[in-house]
């Protein structure tokens, strides 16, 4: 008898794990879900004794075993259906001619697939299908990758006893209206998958079948437009559609894809895996791998469609060098761009020592790329000014969770919500900012897990279809601390603590200290009621409800670390978690919500000024000499400047260079005009980048950078999974970013030689304890891997601290609330928040380049009704948003998410300016910026604010020298 293990069960062991990846079997449809039970139950399908786990399918054994049974309704990632009845088959003892698909195996069972009855049964079921249906194949864009086409040859169907005379829907209007894919709906044959793909895997339900019998068809919405619906664009309908009824529109216009790529994707911290389907190195569509153990197969608009920035005419492709931010570029080769630049640096360092230059790296790059510019800094600049961007977003979750768990990273895997009785959601928009993760916790929200948002917003969560228990805790932007502190107290006064778990795995001293500050009437929530506007029933209830499920989980995003408590809220979060026990198994845990898609991979390699890769401090003279073995030159053990470090001491004359590989700082860190009058005292500004970002505009040096698409390395997600990045087109400029900076450090006098990113790993993994498990080899074999990974933890950590914390007990922080400097008052009445959209990425630099600007082509205020109706403001106004930093001008959005005397705003274009208004306050701990809390006044305007037109100026003035440098080159090809 042959045993079948389910490639989509947890795997019994390593050795299987490493079959099911290098067969690649999650390229195959086994019809129906896998089912978890551990009971195994024996069967007979044509012959064929197997084993498989109690509760699978018929349809699904079968498919174990290799025995393919035709369907057209069933999928592996959807409930079972029933209603195509292809996959009829006889049992022995039941009458009838069950469907495989809603079909359970029973010990004992004996099932037939194939007999001349089953065989007449399915030709006559596929008869009437394409009686009603064009035949119109050879010129049918899904020709050879059609179900139907393919279950009509898998039928022996020959021909069709039925005319097209009478009613039919041949001549259905088709719906063009996605910029990414087209609806035909001649072509659909009603299957409803679609629509169970909408609701089961997207949670939008957004399709329906509209009508009754002949009349039944698929609807978006009220009979809409898929445009005009509320169709997310995840592309769910489309991969799950069997014909060309959905059908992605650059498939229409090139054809069918001829290989693919897995890879990963290049947007948030969810990181999803994706089959970049080509056709020569050409990327023909991008398809969420069901392999993929972030994402099983789902995506959202960004990563399923929004690629076309990788080929966009505005892509750098040669390298540019220039005196002075008013000359023009002129275009070089890459030789002479890096001597130039190395030349630069060395005399800058000549005159005004050692500490005057310093590198950025990007939470855009992947690992290796980002290991190398950190190591740039250290071994050839000789100092430790490196930042990245994670200081404007998660800093505080690194020094947070340090101080209380002993590790800067989140505890469990994205699965791990489907364990969860209680989620609370803090600071975060998962359907906006991860929406691939927000699916997921939708369908544990259906099956009734309670829901808890704080948040100053009312966030598409809360409206999650079919939400059994919802709480919305709307909190007073700045007053996070007092709220967390609040729940607290309320677990610790109403003896809802773990004291089985707080005694054997936290400090008992801090705890009794902490115990006793929590306890301090002044945190009750009655007592903060005024200072958060949150009731205080309303804060009692959820903490009951945390405290008192069997597992609660917490998810933040920045709502929580860009504020100048950041890592005190999130050192809040964490005794919360600790207090009530809900750490170190699934359906637990404190995990953060990165934003961007190597943001934990950033940290991970190094990039802050303080610490070495792992997180290891430069001041420890063991770790440092280990890594100056390695690296052939002594390390400063003093922590160097962070970025906002950076900015003063150029704005001061101390500062004079400035190495930036992917980030654009000038649209993305606070103070916008203190930004850009730190890069003007710049003299020499390096910037490396895929476009001619706002950062660029001020470079002396522009070195062309590769797309997520053009090069080989790694991502780390907001889960710890390390995921394999791979090439599948040529880098447009010639290089890899990694090769640039190799480059660079050779021409500034360090060498480095490297042939592949997969050597710059296995050195990452000699000298970063949680990475010694990690190689592309064992990344190829395991599909992917969780640090820590090494002896201890051979095949990866999926969740953290279950049995202790990397510091031994865990840390009960004293977590005072203090209020932000930043408060309104009569001149600056209103707070303002900002955040993100479904549509739109960071700074937008890749999704402007997209259709996906159809979604979002400018950032607008948000503002309550009762706010604007004071200010006589309507929907569409011009608004003039004024700070203590700066003043620009939005269009207006009357809106009732916001809270009255709160408003709201996006960051995604850059001539919007959304940071000129936000200030220079920050983390007590991190520097990170409030982004968060910013008091203004809005009022009505009829021009542009003095920023704005400046900022047009500029823009125009740089484009022009960027196309004049383009231009002899242009004339070139002409000729």
């Amino acid at each position: 008898m042959l045993e079948y293990f389910d490639p989509h069960q947890v795997a019994p062991d390593k050795d299987f794990l490493k079959e099911r990846f290098s067969k690649d079997r999650f390229s195959k449809d086994y019809g129906t879900p896998a089912s978890l039970s551990e009971k195994r139950v024996a069967l007979e399908i044509d012959g064929v004794e197997i084993r498989v786990p109690e509760g699978t399918s018929v349809l699904r054994a079968a498919a174990l075993a290799d025995i393919n049974i035709p369907k057209l309704c069933a999928s592996d990632n959807l409930e079972a259906f029933g209603s195509c009845r292809l996959c009829a088959v006889q049992v022995e003892g039941k009458r009838g001619y069950p469907a495989a698909c809603t079909t359970p195996v029973e010990d004992g069972m004996r099932v037939t697939t194939q007999n001349d009855r089953l065989a007449r049964l399915r030709r006559n079921v596929m008869e009437l299908y394409i009686s009603d249906h064009p035949l119109d194949c050879l010129t049918c864009p899904a020709n050879g990758d059609c179900e139907l086409q393919d279950m009509a040859g898998a039928v022996g169907l020959r021909e069709v006893r039925y005319g097209f005379e009478g009613d039919n829907h041949l001549d259905a209007e088709k719906d063009h209206s996605n910029p990414y894919f087209s609806f035909d709906p001649s072509k659909c044959i009603v299957c409803s998958r679609c629509v169970r793909a909408c609701e089961e895997v997207q949670g939008t339900f957004a399709l329906t079948i509209d009508g009754r019998g002949f009349e039944s068809k698929v609807s978006a919405g009220q009979s809409e437009a898929f445009m005009d619906s509320e169709c997310v664009s995840c592309g769910a309908c489309v991969q799950a559609c069997p014909t060309s009824t959905l059908m992605e529109k650059s498939v229409i216009e090139a054809g069918q894809p001829d290989h693919s790529v897995i890879t990963t994707c290049a947007y948030c911290g969810v990181g999803c895996s994706f089959k970049a389907e080509m056709k020569g190195d050409q990327v023909v569509r991008m398809v969420p791998w069901k392999g993929g153990d972030a994402n099983h197969g789902h995506s959202c608009v960004k990563g399923r469609f929004a690629f076309g920035y990788a080929t966009h005419k505005d892509r750098l492709t040669t390298p540019m060098i220039r005196d002075s931010i008013d000359q023009p570029w002129r275009e070089v080769g890459w030789e002479e761009a890096i001597a130039f630049a190395a030349e630069r640096l060395k005399a800058i360092q000549t005159s005004y020592g050692r500490e005057s230059i310093g590198g950025i790296t990007s939470s855009r790059c992947t690992n290796e790329e980002t290991y190398l510019v950190q190591k740039l800094v250290r071994a050839a600049f000789g100092n430790n000014n490196t930042d990245t961007c994670a200081r404007v977003c998660h800093s505080p979750t690194g020094y947070g969770l340090k101080t209380t768990l002993g590790e800067s990273a989140g505890t469990q895997t994205f699965d791990s919500v489907m364990k969860a009785d209680a989620i609370i959601v803090i600071g975060a928009n998962p359907t906006d900012a991860h929406p691939v993760f927000a699916s997921l916790m939708r369908r544990r929200l259906r099956q009734g897990a309670s829901l808890i948002v704080a948040d100053p917003r009312h966030i598409d969560l809360l409206d999650t279809p079919h939400l059994s228990d919802a709480q919305h805790l709307p909190l007073r932007p700045g007053t996070n601390v007092a709220l967390v502190n609040a729940l607290a107290h309320v677990v610790i006064t109403e003896g809802l603590e773990d004291h089985d778990f707080i005694a054997r795995r936290c400090d008992d001293q801090a705890y009794r200290d902490w115990r006793e500050f929590i306890s301090e009437p002044r945190h009750s929530p009655e007592a903060v009621e005024a200072t958060t506007g949150v009731p205080a029933d309303a804060v009692r209830r959820a903490a009951r409800t945390y405290a008192n499920a069997p597992n609660g989980a917490i998810y933040y995003g920045l709502g929580v670390t860009e504020h100048s408590q950041g890592s005190t809220m999130v050192m809040g979060i964490a005794n919360l978690a600790m207090a009530t026990g809900n750490i170190g198994r699934e359906g637990v845990g404190v995990n953060p919500l990165r934003g961007q898609n190597n943001v934990q991979g950033s940290c991970d390699m190094g990039s802050f000024p303080h610490e070495l890769p792992g997180y290891q401090h430069v001041a420890d003279d063991t770790v440092r000499q280990r890594f100056e073995q390695s690296w052939g030159v002594p390390i400063d053990n003093e922590p160097g400047l962070r970025i906002p470090n950076m900015f003063d001491a150029a704005i001061e004359g101390t500062f004079k260079a400035l190495y930036v590989q992917g980030e654009d700082i000038a649209q993305s860190d606070p103070n916008t005009q203190h930004v850009e009058a730190a890069l003007t005292s710049l003299e020499c500004l390096i910037v490396q980048d895929i476009f001619l970002n706002e950062t660029a505009k001020y470079a002396h040096v522009l070195l062309p950078g590769s797309s997520f698409l053009e090069k080989n390395g790694t991502f780390t997600n907001a889960e710890r999974r390390i995921n394999r990045v791979r090439k599948v087109m040529p880098p447009r400029a010639g290089k890899e970013d990694w090769e640039v900076t190799v480059d660079l450090a050779n021409a500034l006098g360090y060498p480095m030689h490297y042939r592949h990113p997969s050597e710059i790993m296995d050195e990452i993994a000699q000298l970063t304890p949680t990475f010694t498990g990690v190689s592309y080899a064992r990344l190829d074999e395991f599909g992917s891997l969780q640090w820590p990974c090494n002896a201890e933890h051979p095949d990866g950590t999926p969740t953290m601290h279950e049995i202790d914390f990397p510091i031994g007990r865990g840390h009960f922080a004293i977590t005072e609330y203090v209020a932000t400097e930043e408060r309104t008052n009569r001149r600056f009445p209103l707070l303002l928040t900002t955040g993100r959209i479904l549509s739109q990425y960071n700074v937008g630099a890749q999704t402007r380049r997209t259709h996906n600007q159809l979604w979002h082509d400018e950032d607008v205020l948000e503002i309550h009704p009762s706010d604007a109706e004071l200010r006589g403001i309507k929907d569409g106004d011009w608004l003039g948003i004024t700070s203590r930093s700066g003043h620009i001008v939005l269009r207006a959005l009357v809106s009732e998410r916001m809270q009255p005397g709160v408003v709201y705003t996006t960051f995604h274009h850059p001539s919007s300016g959304a940071n000129v208004i936000t200030t220079d306050s920050s983390d007590w701990a991190t520097n990170c910026p409030e982004y968060k809390v910013t008091a203004v006044e809005v009022e009505m305007v009829s021009q542009p604010s003095a920023w704005q037109q400046r900022f047009d100026d500029f823009d125009r003035q740089q484009r022009q020298f960027l196309d004049a440098a383009r231009e002899p080159v242009a004339s070139d090809r002409a000729l």
